[in-house]
């Protein structure tokens, strides 16, 4: 599993020590609680438009296939499952996994968790609806090889969405030495500068992947109340939708999910 060209070591070793926090609320991974509120408002709104699906309710995303990609410990994937879809999260984190895994156990949830890197699960032929890139990509070891297995991930017609933040010293400012180092909010050494991505160099990634850029926000904080709210500027955290080209887009037909292939060592 750890032989992909985008795993880096050491943002595997740090999130093993972290595992055990995804559900603390008011531990050391609590920015993910707060943003998930506004992402998983923010997805909804552009997968119901895409897909011309009416109006809420408990099983709005029912016959869609999610995948969540560095999925942790299953706070967005179990967000998404309530909505009805069939959800996938994969994590290159075997303690992610374990936790996701008895976390959606106690909730009874019915998600699919599987240990492993977005280029093994697209090497075994799998396509998804939508495919979600939530702040995934500053962590990883190679950029291209870890784009090109999202892109062939996403069907034809189908979705991918790409949160991270911006390269630019203000976004250094604020999202890493101002998180990390002056309020702590984040444990030291989980953003690296060059890791970081400008919006333009994820849209020629997706560009490479034959997906076009549908929708661009902003993601801004306020460092008094930690409060996070949409906006249009982008400069510091951002998020991406984009589309996959294809010909008539329509929302596929309810079938149980087809996991062969990925069936080594996961559970529901």
């Amino acid at each position: 599993m750890n032989t992909a060209p985008s795993i880096d070591p050491r943002e595997v070793s740090r999130y093993d020590r972290l595992a055990h926090t995804w559900w603390d609320r008011q531990g050391p991974l609590w920015p993910i609680h707060a943003l998930n509120t506004l992402r998983v408002r923010y997805l909804e709104r552009q997968i119901a438009g895409h897909f011309g699906i009416g109006a809420s309710s408990s099983e709005r995303f029912a016959g869609l296939r999610i995948l969540d990609i560095g999925c942790g410990g299953g706070v967005l994937s179990e967000a998404l499952a309530r909505l009805g879809a069939d959800v996938t999260g994969i994590d290159v984190t075997r303690r992610n996994i374990h936790v996701a895994r008895q976390h959606a156990a106690a909730s009874g949830l019915q998600i699919y968790y599987l240990p492993g890197s977005a280029e093994h699960l697209a090497e075994a032929g799998e396509r998804f609806d939508v495919v979600l890139n939530m702040e995934v990509v500053e962590h990883v070891a190679d950029l291209d090889s870890f784009m090109t297995a999202c892109s062939d991930l996403v069907r034809p017609g189908g979705m991918m969405f790409v949160a991270t933040i911006n390269r630019n010293p203000l976004a250094w400012l604020t999202a890493v030495f101002g998180a990390e180092y002056v309020l702590r909010w984040l444990p030291r050494g989980t953003h690296h500068w060059r890791k970081l991505r400008k919006p333009a160099e994820i849209e020629a990634q997706l560009a490479r992947g034959q997906l076009k850029v549908t929708d661009r926000t902003g993601v801004l904080v306020n460092p008094l109340t930690r409060g996070m709210r949409q906006s249009r500027f982008t400069g510091i955290n951002y998020m991406l939708s984009a589309v996959k080209s294809a010909g008539i887009v329509a929302l596929p037909a309810r079938q149980p999910a087809n996991h062969t292939g990925m069936s080594q060592g996961a559970s529901r």
